[in-house]
């Protein structure tokens, strides 16, 4: 079976439509698939449902579809810095489930698992909780989270073979692997593919058994969230 396809927009062609929900890796701007976002985008399809930590920047990532209202609802746990987000949250145009970031990450790997729901500590007696099933467990309380899947995932690795086994580099890891897992049909962008046993099994992040479609993007732009430069004297 051939996963390698010419470019992001024939990867996204006959599977996107609109309604989907896509899980979409990143933390920040880090591990983005920033050209099958863009190809996401060119597509055109709408009323889209998107799982991913945060919701990109103005201009950037995610934030590239939320320009062209193509989303219409998010389930993030981090939405800051970006003002069109703000803006059309605000507004009351644009959904958004809240979800702590370790709870996201386990609801998409449980999901990928075929783990229908979990039970976690987290958010107990707060709005996270509100409307769902509340358990005690050794006498603490435990909050019921459903799992997430998707019509789709996308996520970006360094490098993959033809079988669409897959090797994230450093933080660039983040939530792409749980993504990969709970997409239906995921679609990875590496930055270069090589043959069928070069890479080492031992570091093999991703199964190609969890990607069905691999394009190349082989300069990502890689930007920096914030750059800081230290002002003032040395040790002020």
């Amino acid at each position: 079976m051939n996963k390698h396809y010419p470019s992001a927009q024939a990867a996204l062609a006959d599977v996107v439509k609109d309604g989907q929900t896509f899980a979409v890796g990143g933390f920040g701007l880090c591990g983005i698939p920033e050209a099958l976002i863009a190809a996401l985008r060119v597509s055109g399809v709408k009323n889209l449902t998107c799982i991913s930590n945060n919701a990109g920047v103005d201009g950037f990532g995610l934030g590239l579809l939320l320009e062209t209202r193509q989303v219409k609802k998010m389930i993030s746990s981090y939405v800051g810095e970006n003002k069109e987000f703000e803006r059309q949250y605000l507004a009351g145009e644009l959904e958004l489930e809240f979800t702590p970031q370790g709870t996201l990450a386990e609801k998409l790997r449980a999901g990928g698992s075929g783990i229908p729901a979990f039970f976690t500590k987290t958010g107990y007696g707060t709005i996270v909780a509100e409307g769902k099933e509340v358990r005690e467990f050794d006498g603490e309380n435990y909050v019921m989270e459903k799992s997430l899947t998707a019509d789709i995932g996308l996520v970006k690795a360094w490098k993959a073979d033809k079988s669409g086994n897959l090797i994230y580099r450093r933080t660039a890891r983040n939530f792409n692997p749980m993504c990969a897992m709970a997409g239906k049909i995921t679609i990875a962008e590496v930055e270069e593919i090589v043959e069928v046993g070069e890479l080492d099994p031992d570091s093999i992040h991703t199964p190609g058994i969890f990607v069905q479609r691999i394009v190349v993007n082989a300069h990502p732009e890689k930007r920096i969230e914030q750059r800081i430069v230290r002002s003032g004297k040395k040790g002020e």
